[in-house]
């Protein structure tokens, strides 16, 4: 079962770093440069998100929730904006990503941006941020949709935990982006197989961000 988080209002209005706000602002142009390209074929999946906004609501999450631990995921992590992000506020970060294109991206992303942003942000790990090609979904999670053609059931890889040799209930939080229609079927992903009092955080469009906890497994 999920119990949802109340987000506070006008966590817009948090201040964000100066390296946070141009890595932002770098990413944007980066994303649309990459979708105005004519001479590759287009991933229709991959959406940016207001990166500025995640950034307000996981430094909120950080300074305020009870966390079960220090492991972080995002699910189709595209070009690893949150998994940066993620890490500079202290977690131990992975993303994953269907795309091998979007790997790529997002590996120049942190290389770019990671130590900047941990030179001035609190709580850096040890650790760097890891990028794994796959499925976000765990193995056999298809059958809790109702919907065969959702978007996050159409990725062929294989699922990336085994090769990160951890399962979804090793994740503190969790992250995603949800195609429109499908959040529900992230949830219900996540209350399957998250670890009792680990967080599901969504960006479910334009000033729509929305924080579950779950409390017993489904």
């Amino acid at each position: 079962m999920l119990q949802s988080i109340e987000l506070p209002r006008q966590l817009d209005v948090r201040p964000l770093p100066a390296p946070v706000h141009a890595m932002v602002h770098d990413l944007r142009c980066r994303i649309e440069a990459f979708q105005d390209r004519w001479d590759m074929p287009q991933i229709e999946q991959f959406v940016a998100a207001d990166y500025q906004l995640v950034y307000q609501t996981l430094a909120w999450i950080r300074e305020s929730q009870m966390l079960i631990g220090n492991r972080f995921v995002e699910w189709g992590c595209g070009f690893a904006a949150v998994t940066l992000m993620a890490d500079a506020l202290g977690w131990e970060a992975v993303g994953i990503e269907s795309e091998a294109v979007l790997i790529e991206h997002g590996r120049q992303t942190l290389a770019d941006w990671c130590g900047p942003l941990r030179a001035d942000t609190a709580g850096p790990t040890a650790s760097s941020p890891e990028l794994v090609l796959g499925n976000f979904l765990p193995p056999g999670a298809e059958d809790l949709a109702d919907d065969p053609t959702l978007p996050s059931l159409g990725h062929l890889t294989e699922s990336a935990y085994r090769e990160l040799g951890l399962g979804v209930d090793d994740f503190a939080v969790v992250y995603s982006y949800p195609w429109p229609g499908e959040d529900q079927f992230h949830e219900q992903v996540f209350d399957r197989y998250a670890a009792r009092g680990a967080i599901l955080l969504q960006f479910c469009g334009p000033n729509d961000m929305r924080a579950w906890r779950a409390v017993s497994r489904a």
